[in-house]
């Protein structure tokens, strides 16, 4: 877990209002923690700062503009979430016996 100016440290091209605008457009969301000097702060887990380095990449190395991050994200979300389902789908194929697997296989095959 990191506070707001240790995920900023990992980013040298990166500033604290940048990634706090991330936050409160709900692009990056972080945890609340207990109250700090000037209340709540946000508490980054590795997913959080893994999202922060997708957007930097894509804003800063990839120019893609501010307005179609919402798009880009929300694009990358359905697809993890897709992999998500194949996987567990995966699973259930391979519990079932050889003679399912091998019709499924073959149905998929066309």
């Amino acid at each position: 877990m990191m506070r707001l100016t240790a995920v900023v440290a990992l980013f040298p091209d990166l500033r604290e209002p940048e990634v706090a605008t991330w936050v409160e457009r709900g692009w990056v969301r972080p945890a609340q923690s207990g109250l700090g000097q000037e209340g709540e702060e946000w508490v980054f887990q590795d997913i959080d700062i893994a999202r922060v380095r997708l957007i930097r990449d894509l804003r800063h190395a990839m120019a893609v503009q501010e307005e179609t991050i919402p798009l880009v994200l929300s694009l990358l979300d359905q697809v993890y979430a897709l992999r998500g389902q194949m996987r567990a789908v995966a699973r259930a194929v391979e519990a079932q016996d050889e003679a399912v697997r091998t019709a499924i296989l073959e149905a998929l095959r066309g």
